[in-house]
């Protein structure tokens, strides 16, 4: 008591202000929930990953409609909170007895494709004169995972959303011409059954592309596809904390009005949260106590919770922005198909 008035009570006072940052989110959350539901749809008729029209319809709202300040909370709680459950999810798809029946030279191999991959398709859009951010996320997108691997490594650097949305449209479309392009290309060259299918996991982004592409080559190419693709995905934890250990490096050091001293911004945690319940996810499934059924409504909640993310990011592109960006990011997204997928086969003919 002071001066006769009350104390305030900070536990109620917290609560209420729980309460209304939870209220806040849920109009936005509603309708980013309701878009995601419609993707699925419409990737199910399309025969597409509902990831990737979750993008686009979210983009089409918010250049036809717009984002109204009372959805913002539920749009942001969808890009940041949604994707990093969503990406924690992802790590119970892949066993570590997976890895070890690839042996040593096979993860070495898998390892090289990825490393290649990222490197080469950066020093291409440097050479291109495009942006690091944007070179960074087509590089990540076309190594590891597509869209999954794109939104994972944004949660550490930040990208514009036209940026992220560009790199994500890049993957959709040479990972659909993938399905299209790679049986046709595999027959030629003599790639069949298992040798065709690790050359699709080690080449195709999305890993819904990679179902696709392999199961033209029969049970075996698809069986192999997807440990070798999996096992692509495992690198996403590893990559993302060599980008934030990069973004550390980098972060900027500024003059402070108030002080006039220097301020260094907080850098990124070395390895993310959302990292390491990804590799804590790995561990749980490699333990065996997972039923059957647990990790098919895990796989059904991943897919969920990634598709109502992507539709959250997919919102905050403007597409008159994305124009600014210009054609060269295409032809980046051309030629790091083409790395990906001559890495891939040498890779390929080197441990099958």
């Amino acid at each position: 008591m002071i001066d006769g008035q009350r104390e305030p009570d900070d536990a109620g006072g917290l609560l209420t202000a729980g309460m209304r940052a939870v209220t806040a989110v849920v109009p936005g959350l509603v309708v980013v929930s309701l878009l995601a539901a419609l993707a699925f749809v419409l990737a199910d008729w399309a025969s597409l990953s509902p990831l990737v029209v979750g993008v686009g319809l979210g983009a089409i709202v918010a250049n036809t409609y717009g984002v109204p300040p009372a959805w913002a909370p539920g749009v942001r709680f969808g890009a940041r909170t949604l994707l990093r459950i969503g990406i924690v999810v992802l790590g119970l798809r892949l066993p570590l007895g997976d890895l070890v029946a690839l042996g040593l030279d096979g993860l070495v191999v898998i390892v090289l494709i990825v490393a290649i991959t990222f490197l080469g398709t950066q020093w291409l859009a440097r050479r291109l004169g495009i942006g690091r951010d944007l070179g960074l996320l087509v590089a990540t997108g076309y190594s590891i995972c597509g869209a999954s691997a794109i939104a994972a490594v944004n949660g550490v650097v930040h990208a514009d959303e036209e940026e992220t949305a560009y790199a994500i449209t890049l993957v959709t479309i040479c990972g659909t011409l993938s399905i299209f392009v790679l049986p046709f290309v595999g027959e030629r060259i003599g790639l069949s059954g298992e040798t065709f299918g690790a050359w699709v996991g080690a080449s195709v982004h999305d890993v819904g592309q990679v179902v696709a592409t392999a199961s033209t080559g029969g049970s075996a190419a698809l069986d192999a596809a997807t440990v070798v693709k999996l096992t692509r995905v495992v690198l996403l934890a590893p990559l993302v904390a060599l980008v934030s250990m990069s973004a550390r490096r980098r972060r900027p050091v500024s003059l402070s009005a108030a002080s006039n001293q220097l301020a260094i911004d907080q850098p990124p945690p070395l390895l993310p949260l959302f990292a390491i319940g990804f590799l804590g996810a790995m561990l749980l499934r490699s333990t065996g106590i997972l039923s059957a059924e647990l990790l098919d409504v895990a796989a059904t909640a991943e897919k969920i919770l990634l598709t109502v993310a992507l539709v959250s990011m997919g919102m905050g592109v403007r597409l008159a922005q994305m124009r600014r960006l210009g054609v060269r990011p295409l032809g980046l997204g051309l030629l790091a198909w083409l790395l990906v997928a001559a890495v891939a086969y040498v890779g390929t003919l080197v441990v099958v």
